[in-house]
């Protein structure tokens, strides 16, 4: 199972995401894998981390990935196991701004391909950039562009698509059920 939960920066998409994982774990065994993509370059995200970690379980095994997820999801493929990756626009950010110009390109593929063979249920965290104006700049143009083809390609393989705006969830895609 995968699901994408999408929304604007502050509107609540990483807390539902930890929500759906404790609701799927409470008093029981599965396994929690969290992966931050994020990077702490400056005091404000620094501070943002924090907060984040202060949230979490303590007995959630945490995973800090800017760059190959791909390779950590190889790593934790098995079933009865909680995957949260959070966030996919900085991992994205991360990519685009590094040296190698097709390490973006490569590691999207790689994504693309382990959550499309993974036994474990996944939940994805990103921003929707798409909503508002057209950034100047080339990089954030690019970054826009990137990351609404990168939402389509995960909508499209993901059981379950969500766009949180104000702490509210909005379903975009739900589960077929199957009897």
């Amino acid at each position: 199972m995968i699901e994408l939960i999408l929304g604007g920066a502050r509107s609540g998409k990483s807390r539902l995401a930890e929500s759906r994982i404790a609701e799927y774990s409470h008093n029981s065994d599965i396994p929690v894998v969290y992966i931050a993509t994020a990077t702490g370059d400056d005091d404000e995200m620094q501070q943002r981390i924090a907060r984040h970690k202060n949230r979490r379980p303590a007995h959630w095994i945490i995973v800090e990935e800017p760059l190959y997820l791909a390779t950590v999801l190889a790593r934790y493929n098995q079933h009865k196991m909680l995957i949260l990756i959070d966030c996919l626009t900085l991992w994205l950010s991360n990519l685009l701004c590094h040296n190698d110009p097709y390490l973006f390109s490569e590691q999207k593929q790689a994504l693309l391909t382990v959550l499309q063979e993974h036994k474990a249920s996944i939940f994805l965290v990103s921003n929707e950039t798409g909503l508002g104006v057209v950034p100047m700049g080339e990089l954030t143009r690019r970054f826009v562009d990137e990351a609404g083809w990168l939402h389509q390609e995960l909508a499209s393989i993901s059981d379950r698509v969500t766009l949180v705006i104000a702490g509210l969830e909005h379903s975009l895609k739900s589960p077929v059920l199957s009897l």
